[in-house]
């Protein structure tokens, strides 16, 4: 099980906070709502950039291709390397190093959970999916050199963002998918297990009220074989 932390705007009192604790399973569909950004991820706000774990429902965030949104809803959990029975990956992050994936881009390091997905364009992209950008995990750039695994020496805080709609966000100026859940874990979802996962929301009256998904996603090892 994966203790998770939840801040959203109350439905009922607009402007007012609500905090929320859950235990969850510790499996991908729970996991990825609250593992895409470490601490020290800088995302622009109507009021500058602002570190993710200073970011509040209600904060109005800019986005990539439709202006400020309201942030609905943050996820956080913390990570142990090593812990048994979890997957590997939980235990590891994402360092993208200043520039690895063009100018300023990112401006700084960024270090990133390892549920994040990044926000690709391409013309493998679009022959793959038939849509001109795609999220693809952050994971699969992992090369030892601009994009390296860490694995954290002490416990450390990863969170996630959520918006009235999937929406592609800017975090040290590199593209990150908000949360969207993946379609395929969602469907596989056991009944006893949507009312829980619907309760990580309490935004929401229905897990569809989630939208659908703005991005494809693809895998590296996809968009190897037709590059």
């Amino acid at each position: 099980m994966r203790r998770i932390e939840i801040l959203t705007l109350c439905p009922n009192h607009p402007g007012d906070i609500v905090e929320t604790t859950r235990r969850v399973p510790a499996i991908p569909i729970f996991e990825e709502a609250v593992a895409a950004f470490a601490r020290g991820a800088q995302i622009p706000t109507e009021r500058g950039l602002v570190a993710v774990e200073d970011l509040l429902p209600g904060d109005r965030v800019r986005t990539v291709d439709r202006g400020f949104r309201t942030l609905l809803w943050r996820g956080a959990t913390t990570l142990v390397a090593g812990v048994a029975g979890q997957s590997p990956e939980m235990g590891r992050l994402t360092r993208i190093s200043a520039d690895a994936l063009g100018i300023a881009r990112p401006m700084h390091d960024l270090v990133l959970g390892p549920m994040a997905q990044l926000v690709r364009h391409g013309a493998a992209i679009e022959r793959i999916t038939g849509h001109r950008a795609a999220a693809l995990p952050a994971r699969d750039l992992i090369d030892g050199m601009g994009v390296a695994e860490l694995a954290p020496p002490s416990a450390v805080a990863v969170f996630h963002l959520g918006f009235e709609r999937h929406e592609r966000l800017l975090a040290n100026g590199v593209e990150i998918a908000s949360y969207h859940p993946c379609p395929t874990q969602l469907a596989r979802l056991a009944p006893e297990q949507r009312g829980l996962f619907l309760s990580c929301f309490p935004h929401l009256d229905r897990i569809e009220d989630l939208g659908p998904p703005a991005l494809p996603r693809v895998r590296l090892a996809e968009l190897d074989m037709v590059a």
